[in-house]
């Protein structure tokens, strides 16, 4: 969809979270809408192709409204045909507006996207006592299809050591903090590339496979299996690593490196383990109440840049916090998507949710787009397998945790089949022992003929 040409964005203001990991945008806009022109029913914001590759989600509201009264209606945001025009090559979003906005009329439009990936260690490589430095790439002004009447850019760094940054007049830094503009009348799709080379020890704990089983027994149940393959994605680590100095050091040596993760796990979870190829990892902390339980989790050995390690998470939760009848008779199951893990990147995230033997018709409903499919499980004395439903997600990061619902039709005389089964198999045993106990086997001489 091309740009709607009424439309000029009066101010704008970016602030970048560079605090973490991974990078976090704030877009303030308050568009105006042209005196004489057809009402306006979209938004567009633009991004470049790099910003698209590595965008995890984009989220935009409306504040309605004023001071404590206000509030904030989410808007709904779609990518844009691939083929709509665009200069050098970048990548527009549109943002769908509640009403459309009338000829002169104005309306201010908040926006927050997450980036992935987006910072890039430079050194590639340190040592053990070496802190971390890292690249960020983007645009002092603001990449738009709309005119741009007004704006700034805010960038807030970890720490005060920041190596270097571009400037782009106006520009000043204070401490940690970077400020490009204000900047007047910047016409459509203006971009003034910056680079900022800063320190950021947070742990980069990249989740490049996580697999997910979500079991649902109607006897009581919910048991949830997680496999992990993490990895440090920070700068690769160089030389010998001693365990001497990390101990004696810790708050010099290793200080990009990351030693326990914090898993948010839904409330009264119970039967909680934490294991690897080895076996199980007694370095594991667990802290639950009615409203939320925590584990923290501490790996064999510190993650440095590049290293990578395996392992296990499994816990129990009671069937009735998570599963209900819905309105039409079906069964519903509200389950959360995502990683319990904060403050980390899942690259490839694959969510299992394996239902009673017998359930038909199951039907995922999840907020945002993922691939769907069906497959059949096998567990305990199954007779046809059980219907499992796979939802796979790409670059999956925090802001992805929200809940999301399995329906499906399920009878409850299939309760009945592997009760049944067990005592059929009982009953056939004693039957077959009855008839062995009563069966003569022993050979006997004939009588010789008379």
């Amino acid at each position: 969809k091309p740009a709607e040409g009424g439309i000029r964005v009066l101010s704008a203001e970016k602030r970048i979270d560079l605090t973490g990991p991974i990078v976090k945008v704030f877009l303030t806009l308050k568009v105006q809408n042209a005196a004489t022109g057809a009402d306006a029913s979209h938004v567009l914001i633009a991004f470049t192709p790099a910003e698209a590759d590595h965008l995890a989600i984009v989220k935009a509201t409306r504040a309605e409204g004023k001071r404590k009264k206000k509030t904030y209606v989410p808007l709904p945001v779609q990518p844009t045909d691939p083929a709509a025009a665009a200069p050098d090559g970048a990548r527009l979003y549109s943002i769908s507006l509640p009403s459309p906005l009338k000829p002169a009329e104005t309306t201010t439009v908040e926006v927050f996207y997450v980036l992935t990936h987006s910072l890039e260690p430079f050194p590639a490589e340190i040592t053990q006592s070496e802190s971390q430095l890292v690249y960020y790439r983007d645009s002092a002004v603001l990449l738009s299809p709309y005119h741009v009447q007004e704006q700034g850019t805010y960038v807030k760094t970890p720490s005060t050591r920041v190596e270097s940054f571009t400037r782009v007049d106006p520009t000043s830094r204070s401490g940690p903090d970077v400020k490009y503009g204000a900047y007047s009348n910047q016409l459509p799709y203006a971009y003034s590339p910056i680079i900022l080379h800063y320190e950021n020890n947070h742990a980069f704990a990249v989740v490049e496979e996580l697999v997910r089983k979500v079991e649902i027994s109607h006897w009581g149940n919910v048991q949830v299996t997680e496999h992990y393959k993490l990895k440090h994605g920070g700068a690769k680590h160089k030389g010998v690593f001693s365990r001497l100095e990390y101990q004696a050091r810790q708050s010099i040596s290793g200080a990009s490196s990351f030693k326990n993760l914090l898993a948010r796990l839904p409330p009264r979870v119970h039967s909680v383990y934490y294991r690897d190829e080895i076996g199980n990892i007694s370095s594991s902390h667990l802290r639950s109440d009615s409203y939320k339980s925590e584990l923290e989790i501490e790996p064999r050995y510190p993650l440095f840049g590049g290293w990578h390690c395996t392992f296990t998470i499994g816990y129990g939760m009671p069937l009735q916090d998570f599963l209900f009848e819905s309105a039409d008779g079906r069964r519903l199951a509200n389950l959360t998507f995502g990683c319990p893990l904060l403050n980390t990147v899942v690259d490839n995230l694959t969510i299992k949710v394996v239902l009673p033997e017998g359930s038909k018709s199951p039907q995922a409903v999840v907020p945002f787009e993922t691939e769907q499919h069906l497959e059949t499980s096998y567990s305990y004395l199954d007779v046809v397998g059980r219907t499992t439903v796979v939802i796979k997600k790409k670059n999956v990061v925090g802001e992805h945790n929200v809940p999301f619902q399995v329906y499906y039709e399920f009878s409850p005389i299939f309760m009945l089949a592997e009760p049944l089964m067990l005592v059929t198999a009982v009953l056939l045993f004693f039957a077959a022992c009855i008839v062995y106990l009563h069966t003569d086997l022993s050979i006997a001489k004939s009588q010789a003929s008379s």
